[in-house]
């Protein structure tokens, strides 16, 4: 972990970024969120809220047009996407993108590095489903299997911080809950690796990430930490035993939280 000035340094940090489409569309403002070293954070929020577009940001797959990206303290402002993974961050995104003419063995040695620590065995050892399809097709596979294959690929590269765009639609339940799994995503983390988990606001209750940002329209409108979470006490909006408040009590918070319904917890 990074110290400065007595201070441990996130891993991730993002600080007031902002993206527009098309030099028009306002998709992201003022959207801040931080990942501890070995942590896992929750991004969450409703369909089109701007949870893709803040981890395609992350890993320069969008412009960023105001605002900063850091990553062990370094920017990752306007460094190319293939660099940002070589750094160690690593995106799953929503929609897959697995080679599907090759076989599960092959899509797995796409995405290998010799020095990143992660091995087929390994990797069979986390997901013993894909083990018995090695020799099948990608694009063969179930949409649940095939977001194993991206996740196992993703880990092959080696990364330190994972990013998963958590598909909210077109699974069935049990492929979601599979996929969820929290001994599963523990054994990654024992890893050494650190999450930003980009998921549904249906995923709020589920008890596995120690902090969680939730987004709508673009906006980043509250941050909750768990009692057990490093953070806890210490992050922006953060209460007392990690109770979620608003990062603001000026009056657009209230109109944002109607739009997409959500209700702070009590207690």
């Amino acid at each position: 972990m990074s110290v400065r000035n007595g201070v441990a340094r996130p891993l991730l940090a993002v600080n007031n970024i902002e993206v527009i489409y098309d030099h028009v569309i306002l998709v992201l403002r003022g959207v801040s969120l931080r990942v501890p070293e070995g942590g896992i954070v929750a991004l969450l929020g409703a369909n089109g809220a701007g949870k893709s577009t803040t981890l395609k940001a992350i890993v320069g797959m969008v412009e960023v047009t105001a605002g900063e990206i850091r990553f062990e303290g370094r920017s990752l402002r306007d460094v190319p996407t293939h660099r940002v993974a070589r750094l160690g961050v690593g995106l799953v995104p929503e929609d897959r993108r697995i080679f599907a003419d090759l076989s599960v063995l092959e899509n797995l040695m796409v995405g290998a590095r010799a020095d990143g620590g992660w091995t087929v065995d390994r990797i069979f050892g986390l997901f013993p489903r894909l083990a018995g399809l090695a020799r099948q097709r990608g694009g063969s596979l179930s949409g649940g299997e095939q977001q194993m294959l991206t996740i196992a690929r993703t880990l092959m590269t080696g990364p330190r911080l994972l990013l998963l765009d958590e598909p909210s639609e077109g699974l069935a339940p049990v492929v979601v809950a599979a996929l969820a799994d929290d001994l599963r995503l523990r054994k990654v983390r024992e890893a050494g690796l650190s999450w930003l988990r980009a998921r549904p606001l249906a995923a709020l209750a589920r008890p596995l990430a120690e902090a969680a940002s939730t987004i709508a329209s673009g906006l980043v409108a509250r941050w909750s930490t768990t009692s057990r979470s490093p953070e806890s006490g210490r992050g922006p909006g953060c209460g007392p035993g990690g109770r979620m408040i608003p990062l603001s009590p000026a009056p657009w918070f209230r109109s944002w939280v109607d739009r997409v319904n959500l209700h702070p917890p009590s207690g």
